[in-house]
């Protein structure tokens, strides 16, 4: 199984790499996927699922956005960007063809490795997809070695889910369970599923609550309350684990921006066990 990569020996993490445009997938009106190559034939990327890169658009700046490829696949790097500033507005704008800076990887990575022989639920929220998603390409890669898998996804409306393709062919699968709902749906739409938040899918999911390691990411607020729904089903605290990607700005916690706590949430995380983290995570002005 895979741990955090180590930087590459003649990789400097500080100086951004030329990496070009391959492909631009809209995802929805505001978010995009990109699929990036190196520029100058760079060598290959190894990252673990959950860390994540800086992506720099010359003379505009440079923005943490998690890997959301498969770890499988060091020769291109793959990220879902959501327009929300300046930078991002840039990327988003990007065509193909054109060259960014990469920097990276950075922070922890979803111990996937803990998994093995256990259930695996893996509830997202929006944007909280795409770090979770080279959590499911290497659970698919290596399905032999898990027990139940389910995923719990949701959006605020049908037109705002990410990868609704690869949605449709994990919902096909026998060995994977998928849950999705809307918060609301919309009448130029038509949406036959369910409508709820997140949260609500952890009551049904079916799952072995001893034997199960829970991965959570999305919107803080979702995340507060899916905690103590995994905690009501059983979870222990020290089973559970989130992305709290707030706040990065440096990516190695020199800048001082994402403290939280006694964290950086750069350097230390982004990747979390609740155990660690519960005492100042309820604390909404930390």
């Amino acid at each position: 199984m895979l741990t955090p990569a180590k930087e590459h020996p003649m990789r400097n993490s500080m100086r951004p790499e030329p990496y070009r445009v391959m492909e631009i997938h809209h995802e929805t009106a505001d978010t995009a996927t990109f699929t990036l190559e190196p520029a100058e034939g760079g060598m290959p990327f190894y990252f673990a699922p959950g860390q994540f890169n800086m992506l720099y658009v010359f003379g505009i700046g440079e923005v943490p956005i998690s890997i959301c490829g498969s770890a499988h696949r060091p020769d291109i790097l793959v990220h879902t960007v959501r327009e929300v500033g300046m930078v991002t507005k840039a990327l988003v704008t990007l065509k193909k063809g054109a060259v960014i800076g990469v920097r990276g990887p950075f922070g922890s990575a979803w111990p996937v490795e803990l998994t093995e022989g256990k259930d695996l639920v893996l509830v997202a929220g929006g944007l909280g997809l795409p770090p979770l998603r080279p959590v499911i390409y290497e659970v698919l890669e290596n399905r032999h070695k898990f027990n139940k898998v389910t995923l719990l996804y949701g959006a605020r409306t049908p037109p705002d889910l990410l990868y609704r393709d690869e949605l449709e062919k994990w919902r096909g699968r026998f060995d994977f369970e998928v849950g999705v709902t809307v918060d609301r749906p919309v009448e130029a739409y038509t949406w036959h599923g369910q409508v709820g938040v997140v949260p609500g899918l952890i009551k049904k999911a079916d799952f072995d609550p001893a034997n199960t390691i829970a991965m959570v990411c999305g919107p803080e607020i979702m995340m507060r309350f899916a905690v103590p729904e995994l905690e009501k089903r059983g979870l222990a605290s020290s089973n559970i684990f989130l992305s709290m990607e707030r706040n990065m700005k440096c990516a190695i916690g020199l800048c001082g921006h994402c403290q939280w706590g006694p964290q950086f949430v750069c350097k230390d995380g982004p990747i979390f066990s609740y155990q660690e983290i519960r005492d100042w995570f309820v604390r909404r002005e930390v």
